[in-house]
């Protein structure tokens, strides 16, 4: 039985690399489905490729081949690996890229260092694992090749772990988040889930006060986009079942200067959270004394 090939890269679309990457597949099994993913995360960032694949996995085809590229160590002595989970087997790196999916999979079951040379391309150069290790794996995987015809096994529990931040509930019971990932409209999905917000204190339509940098807002729970009056920050709950910044038809993202990774406070109401224009009272301000400073002037 052929399985469907879902394909996700940092490559982008103004180079050849998808294109190449998707026929060395079709050249193993010419009939092969591919499902692109996505191809335009930001170039490097492991992290947003391990939550762009979390948010997707649970919707591909039953006992799919993930094939997922997103390399800064490419030609190191970093692994490729083929991770196995009860829903199907996902290829990639092994930099934490996979490791938020494999867990939404619910674990591996059996994991290989990929070093057949019998499933790959010769490689003119070490540069392109992708085209020349990964892509011919996954097809071969696609077809019918058992897992362990790639390579030999290694410890699941050795494969690196995927670098997601996790809310923390500071003393006055505020929820130090932080931006995940901001779509192209501009919403804001931040790591909390609306649970989160109940058992800090929060209710559907009720305002939450949010802290973004320098600035703080008043923003309401609402159901839908659309519930946003005009130029009104709201919080919902997204497509994903995670807490989202949004305006309505606008982007929040650009609003307020967020972008993945930015730090967000969610002061639910009955929370508090340190005033962040407040003086440190830990700080040391030594003055000096005054008739020890030295002035300039020659010693008499």
């Amino acid at each position: 039985m052929r399985r469907a090939i879902a394909f996700l890269s940092d490559y982008g679309h103004a180079d050849e690399f998808v294109g190449v990457c998707k026929a060395v597949m079709l050249g193993v099994a010419p009939e092969l489905q591919i499902i692109d993913i996505t191809h335009d995360l930001p170039a490097h960032d492991v992290r947003a490729g391990a939550l762009a694949l979390v948010r997707a996995v649970q919707y591909l085809p039953d006992a799919s081949v993930v094939l997922a590229v997103v390399d800064p160590g490419v030609a190191t002595d970093r692994r490729l690996v083929a991770v196995e989970t009860e829903a199907g087997t996902l290829l990639g790196p092994d930099n934490g890229l996979l490791a938020p999916a494999v867990a939404m999979l619910g674990g591996a079951q059996r994991v290989v260092h990929i070093t057949s040379e019998d499933h790959r391309l010769p490689a003119p150069g070490p540069t392109f694992a992708g085209r020349d290790v990964l892509a011919p794996a996954a097809a071969y995987l696609a077809t019918g090749t058992l897992i362990g015809d790639l390579g030999a096994d290694v410890d699941p529990s050795g494969l690196v772990p995927g670098l997601v931040g996790l809310p923390q509930l500071g003393d006055g019971g505020a929820i130090q988040a932080e931006v995940w990932w901001v779509d192209r409209f501009g919403n804001c999905q931040i790591n909390v889930g609306p649970d989160e917000l109940i058992e800090a204190g929060a209710t559907p339509q009720g305002a939450i006060e949010v802290r973004m940098g320098p600035r703080a807002k008043s923003a309401r729970w609402v159901h839908a986009y659309a519930d946003a009056k005009p130029s009104e920050l709201v919080l919902l709950v997204d497509s994903y079942g995670m807490v989202a910044l949004a305006l309505d038809r606008r982007s929040a993202a650009a609003e307020f200067g967020l972008q993945a990774g930015s730090p967000v406070t969610l002061l639910p109401p009955g929370t508090t959270a340190p005033d962040p224009h407040a003086p440190d009272p830990l700080a040391v301000r030594a003055t000096p004394d005054a008739g020890n400073l030295n002035t300039g002037n020659p010693s008499t």
